[in-house]
């Protein structure tokens, strides 16, 4: 039986060959470790309920962090329903060009390094009709082939729910920590509550939670006032025995901001809502400080000759 790969066939075996999905599945999966050794601290931005804030946290999580002199990406996965890359005024679409193989990610003003599906469409408002595995596929592909580089935080903003992207995240990025999202009205905590119960199901470490939309702030005289409820994500944090990331008030400007692609935390601005997420992106940072560099990934030799470069299974394949 032949020991190298001959016009894509692993031997003489019909039922394996080194372009065989088992067999790129597991290239790219070598692929996945070698990015993410190179990422020291992951967070996936969630929440049970829509409509919480979950892209306006991450995203200025994630520009907080660069301000503060952190080298950051921000991963959108939010497949069905892009914002990022309009909250940040990203308009140049994808050329096609790659970087040493690799998707080069956008860049702000600031050096944030950004992916989203939304710019690699030809018409940003062309519906995203996928089911599970396309989008498993695309969320690997977001982690594999692209230039995310050495960073010290990948933001990843995740759509609501408990379905196939929080899932995928969870189950290829295995030491990502989740920033929980909720605001204080009791529907959403009912709905949050199953975000933490599938935190704890798939294992996945949580780094705290965040109370959005946590009381008004006045867009004439800068107060804060009580308009919705505050205080129910700092009690159910409290009685899950999470952190509490702070209250993040809800300010017209944050909105503004948004619709104008000019995030909250790139402004001059003060107030209750900046300072609130100042103090937010602060906390994440103590909480997850940047350490000595990750050890270097130990990699199989490639099998002479083998396209699956050493990931054939060798139960089926005699590469």
């Amino acid at each position: 039986m032949s020991t190298n790969c001959s016009a894509g066939k692993c031997g003489d075996q019909p039922k394996s060959t080194c372009g065989s999905k088992p067999a790129v599945d597991a290239r790219r999966n070598l692929d996945i470790d070698v990015v993410l050794a190179k990422i020291r601290h992951k967070i996936m931005v969630m929440s049970g309920k829509g409509g919480v804030g979950k892209s306006t946290v991450a995203v200025n999580l994630a520009v907080g962090l660069v301000r503060a002199g952190f080298r950051v990406g921000l991963m959108d996965v939010d497949l069905h329903g892009p914002d990022v890359c309009r909250m940040l005024d990203l308009k140049e679409p994808f050329s096609g060009n790659l970087e040493k193989g690799k998707i080069p990610p956008w860049r702000t003003a600031d050096n944030l390094l950004v992916m989203s599906l939304e710019n690699m469409l030809a018409d940003r408002d062309d519906p995203i009709i996928w089911r599970g595995p396309l989008k498993n596929q695309a969320i690997r592909r977001f982690i594999a082939d692209v230039a995310w580089g050495e960073l010290d935080y990948l933001v990843i903003d995740a759509p609501p729910g408990t379905g196939d992207e929080p899932m995928t995240v969870a189950q290829m990025i295995k030491d990502a920590k989740a920033l929980v999202v909720t605001t204080p009205q009791r529907v959403a905590l009912a709905d949050v509550r199953k975000s933490i119960n599938f935190c704890k199901h798939v294992k996945l470490e949580i780094l705290g939670l965040v109370e959005n939309m946590s009381g008004f702030v006045c867009p004439h005289c800068g107060k804060t006032s009580e308009l919705f409820k505050t205080g129910g994500g700092e009690e159910l944090a409290r009685s899950a025995g999470l952190p509490f990331l702070g209250r993040i008030p809800l300010d017209p400007r944050i909105m503004l901001a948004g619709d104008e692609g000019s995030p909250y935390l790139t402004g001059q601005e003060e107030g209750p809502a900046i300072a609130a997420l100042k103090a937010m992106v602060a906390a994440v940072a103590q909480a997850l400080p940047v350490g000595p560099a990750p050890p270097p990934l130990a990699m199989a030799p490639p099998a002479s000759g083998c396209g699956c470069q050493g990931a054939c299974d060798p139960n089926r394949c005699d590469c």
